[in-house]
């Protein structure tokens, strides 16, 4: 998997976004942009859930390739889980039509989560190139760990689409990532506070 070009790994990314672009090409509605709001949402969940369940599957599987090729990789699933989260804006505000609509629905919880999470992602997405990343130094992991900030925010925009309907689809996909980071927590804290007692306690 080492030898897996990013090429290919774009290609395959951007296999979703050239599905869109056909829709949109071949459509005879207007509503096409409402119609491609859930699944560039969803891609973009997606895709974020991938890169955060890198660190947590390192720990499950040691010593496996795949967890230290998506470790490797995870970049490139954040930068296109921040496209698709661009996308995702761009087909609602084309939908809503005018700044007073937008601005009318802001106050609702599943429209300032989505908002919010978009906004944590810019910076992440423009300080995810190498230059970044050696620039920044310590202070690019720190930066990086807004990641889950957003995709907790991502989950409650999600979740609370339509009067909480979307709860069962959002819980479904962030539920291996959340069962994940509670075994993290459990491998890095709460296991070495019991073993730490244990040992003052022999």
């Amino acid at each position: 998997m080492s030898r897996f070009s990013p090429y290919w790994l774009w290609l395959i990314l951007a296999l979703p976004a050239f599905g869109m672009a056909n829709a949109l090409v071949s459509a005879e509605t207007p509503n096409i942009y409402h119609q491609l709001l859930h699944p560039s949402g969803e891609f973009s969940a997606r895709f974020l859930i991938i890169a955060v369940m890198a660190t947590p599957l390192m720990l499950v599987f040691k010593g496996w390739r795949g967890p230290r090729w998506l470790k490797k990789n995870r970049r490139y699933f954040g930068v296109a889980a921040f496209a698709y989260a661009a996308l995702h804006t761009v087909f609602y505000v084309i939908d809503k039509g005018t700044a007073e609509r937008i601005l009318a629905e802001l106050p609702r919880l599943y429209i300032w989560t989505g908002w919010l999470a978009f906004a944590i992602f810019i910076p992440l997405a423009v300080t995810s190139m190498d230059h970044f990343v050696h620039k920044m130094g310590p202070a690019w992991k720190t930066l990086q760990r807004w990641t889950y900030p957003a995709a907790a925010l991502t989950l409650l925009h999600w979740a609370a689409l339509h009067d909480w309907k979307g709860l069962a689809p959002a819980i479904i996909h962030f539920g291996p990532l959340l069962a994940l980071e509670a075994y993290r927590i459990w491998y890095w804290y709460l296991r070495a506070t019991r073993r730490k007692t244990l040992e003052t306690g022999a």
